[in-house]
């Protein structure tokens, strides 16, 4: 596997904060990837802060993915989509998607081809926060001698003829 990943990171409205406090937690593992994320939750992504040094009385912080998180559309008006596209490129090795699954959204359809296509494609892929750590801290992610499997399916189907 790559040493530098590209994750993408999405999630619905209500579970924002949530993405959030994971990432702050995980900022430092995450500060060595690439990060794509949809809309709103690429901005707040970048705007995490954490507590870089404490000296007495004196706290220094720093913004360790301000310069790491590519914005893409917002979900709604494209974003799952643009994502699901680098998917089936090749571009995107891990997908966070902390999904809201008690709420229908507007754009339900989007959101099911995004899961389909992190499914197909066989790439990590969370949608909470308990698989999100397992899959970030695996010994696997650095080990240079795995190799994520794209399944022989999406070969086939793409040569297959009519």
């Amino acid at each position: 596997m790559k040493e530098q990943l590209n994750i993408a990171l999405v999630a619905h409205d209500s579970r924002k904060k949530e993405l959030i406090e994971w990432v702050k937690y995980n900022a430092t593992l995450l500060s060595k990837h690439n990060l794509y994320a949809t809309g709103t939750t690429g901005r707040l992504i970048s705007e995490v802060v954490v507590l870089k040094e404490q000296q007495g009385n004196e706290q220094t912080y720093s913004y360790p993915l301000k310069d790491k998180v590519t914005c893409l559309f917002s979900g709604p008006l494209g974003g799952d989509q643009q994502i699901g596209a680098m998917i089936a490129e090749g571009k995107i090795d891990m997908l966070i998607f902390f999904c809201d699954n008690l709420v229908m959204q507007g754009h339900q359809n989007d959101v099911s081809a995004l899961t389909r296509l992190a499914s197909l494609y066989n790439i990590a892929f969370a949608t909470n926060r308990t698989t999100a750590d397992m899959i970030l801290t695996s010994k696997l992610l650095g080990d240079e001698n795995y190799e994520m499997i794209v399944p022989d399916c999406i070969q086939r189907y793409a040569n297959r003829t009519l």
